[in-house]
């Protein structure tokens, strides 16, 4: 079948797991972690259109898994968000107001989270993931950032107008691709083309805020995560970049790769580890200043990491690697993986890993 070409994905560009499975979904296989030309995003149709409720969604691609609690939620194609009540032994499909794929979830507590995903689309949940409302989609996201343009001055208004402009006239194409909330209020969502927004309402108001990335190319932002002291976020051609006054700016970190960065995360003893394209993660001690790389050994794009409550790292890649560092980083030791790409992982509250990818969910021994 013949895949067609998206904006997205021109050469040069490399995607992760999340973006190039959730284009390619119903248009043959993608080449995940290439420079792949998926299918053109679904109709936005799909944002008035509630998620198909059918047996078929335990085997449906997934994108996101994350804890809930005790409970387990993931998230992935055409909308459908599944969850576990049994540390992912077995799953039951929740309400989903929308039909798009989902790329990345985050709860705060045991009762609220946010999904997001393609289309600019932005969902809600007060119940532990059983049910979701919409709270954001492109086209409303376009809207608000023209506005922003318009009642901006100084020499570069016009600019800003007419980018603001081209948005809107774009329509809701530009995926979100991640996701990061500190509290139940105030939080941010990411994506392609630097698209960022903020709420300090729990997502009853958004705020362009993009403007406040220091990312003058507008490479697609991959992964965002906080510590105590700082907000962290990895992007497209050795993208890294650092908030250090609550998310109020974020300014370039020096970048010891050129290549993709998928995602960062905080190991329990304080060390950053930025990991992404063909295999590469680099570790820092000292908030970013400086990096170090870290030998995986694989080859193939890390998708996704996780710290698990005895301080483990976990890394999984988009060749099935499950990957552990029981040194805060440092080393990692390859365990029993699958054959089919990963896109995401989270430890179930028995202490297993639940890996999310291609073929749907497992847990990992």
């Amino acid at each position: 079948m013949m895949v067609r070409s998206n904006p997205l994905f021109t050469p040069g560009r490399v995607a992760p797991l999340t973006m190039v499975l959730a284009l390619a979904l119903g248009a043959g296989a993608a080449n995940a972690g290439t420079d792949a030309r998926p299918a053109a995003p679904t109709s936005p149709a799909a944002l008035g259109q509630p998620a198909l409720v059918t047996p078929k969604a335990l085997h449906a691609a997934m994108l996101a898994v994350g804890a809930a609690g005790k409970r387990l939620v993931a998230a992935g194609e055409r909308g459908i968000i599944l969850y576990s009540d049994d540390a992912g032994k077995s799953w039951r499909q929740a309400a989903v107001p929308v039909s798009v794929s989902l790329t990345a979830l985050q709860f705060v507590d045991g009762i609220n989270g946010w999904a997001v995903g393609h289309q600019g689309v932005v969902l809600h949940t007060s119940d532990g993931g059983a049910t979701w409302t919409k709270q954001l989609d492109g086209i409303q996201a376009a809207a608000l950032v023209l506005r922003e343009a318009e009642a901006s001055f100084g020499p570069e208004r016009d600019k800003a107008v007419a980018d603001a402009r081209r948005l809107v006239d774009d329509g809701p194409d530009k995926p979100f691709l991640d996701l990061y909330f500190d509290s139940p209020t105030t939080g941010y969502v990411l994506g392609a083309y630097n698209m960022m927004l903020r709420t300090s309402d729990g997502g009853a108001s958004w705020q362009p805020w993009q403007s406040r990335v220091a990312n003058p190319k507008g490479l697609h932002l991959y992964g965002m995560r906080g510590t105590a002291d700082a907000i962290y976020l990895a992007g497209e051609q050795g993208l890294l970049l650092r908030s250090t006054d609550k998310g109020g700016s974020f300014s370039a970190l020096p970048s010891p790769y050129k290549g993709s960065y998928f995602g960062v995360l905080s190991a329990r003893g304080g060390a950053l580890l930025a990991y992404g394209l063909r295999g590469n993660a680099f570790r820092s001690t000292d908030q970013g200043a400086s990096w170090s790389q870290v030998a995986t050994g694989v080859q193939t794009s890390l998708a996704a990491g996780t710290v698990m409550a005895d301080g483990t790292v976990v890394l999984v890649s988009q060749g099935g690697d499950v990957l552990l560092s029981r040194d805060d980083g440092r080393t990692f030791a390859a365990q029993a993986g699958t054959a089919l790409p990963l896109a995401a992982v989270a430890q179930a509250s028995d202490g297993a890993l639940v890996v999310a990818g291609l073929r749907g969910l497992r847990r990992v021994p």
